[in-house]
């Protein structure tokens, strides 16, 4: 089974983790999940994220915890669904406190391809998930190579803003330096807490103030109809590197 390389930029900082135990481990779990039930998302989506947004480009994280384990839904960054798919709770939850935050109407569509284009890494901890099984695939790797996406951010880039949104994604968060970069924090947007304290914290305008102080672009928000854009390859222009994984 071949998987898709991971970027080129990233590879610098990444392709060790290729070699290591830990991630022999996780391709031979996944080869062997794949041959007898379904794996979302996508194998050609496990490292979307890191496609979307280019390594240099990086302003916001994002930090989701598993994928959607739904027919259809993931497609490798964190919060987001395909086009035609119907938006998941969470997302309805922080587009509502976009709306209070930046008077953003809620989108019609769950497609974050945008955000993912302007610098805002919305990356998972967990990269795959059994179908219909949430949880599934934690503690078989994947946390130790996105704490390792985490570290290098935190060392080699100065001024991201860091959104972490409930007590996983706060615990996952720890080692960032709060001296060189921002750090936001509020429950999660799940229905289960998003009134105990993510509507009305603000993110995405301290995001924008933040990034704007360091003389930054500010992150265009809004999500505008898809049209045929929604058909586009989330991977197109990326230009990718020769790095095959060991699945």
């Amino acid at each position: 089974m071949i998987i898709n390389a991971i970027p080129s930029d990233w590879q610098a900082y990444l392709a060790d983790e290729f070699e290591q135990d830990y991630m022999k481990a996780l391709a031979q779990f996944l080869q062997t999940e794949t041959r007898t039930k379904t794996i979302f998302p996508a194998e050609s989506d496990y490292f979307n994220a890191l496609k979307a947004t280019s390594f240099d480009q990086v302003k916001v994280v994002i930090l989701g915890q598993d994928p959607y384990h739904g027919e259809g839904q993931a497609h490798g960054l964190s919060f987001s669904v395909l086009p035609g798919v119907k938006v998941p709770p969470s997302l309805v939850n922080i587009y509502k406190e976009l709306q209070t935050d930046l008077a953003i109407e809620p989108a019609k569509h769950g497609y974050l391809q945008s955000w993912a284009e302007q610098g805002v890494l919305l990356l998972n901890s967990v990269l795959t998930v059994e179908a219909h099984k949430a949880g599934s695939h934690q503690n078989k790797g994947w946390e130790i190579f996105t704490d390792k996406i985490i570290e290098v951010i935190n060392r080699e880039h100065q001024g991201v803003v860091f959104m972490l949104w409930g007590a996983y994604a706060q615990k996952k968060g720890r080692q960032i330096d709060k001296t060189k970069h921002c750090v936001v924090e509020s429950v999660h947007p799940s229905p289960l807490s998003a009134y105990r304290g993510f509507f009305g914290c603000g993110h995405f305008s301290k995001a924008n103030d933040y990034l704007q102080a360091y003389k930054k672009m500010p992150i265009d928000w809004g999500l505008h109809s898809l049209g045929e854009q929604g058909k586009t390859d989330s991977g197109n222009g990326i230009q990718m590197g020769q790095i095959g994984l060991p699945f």
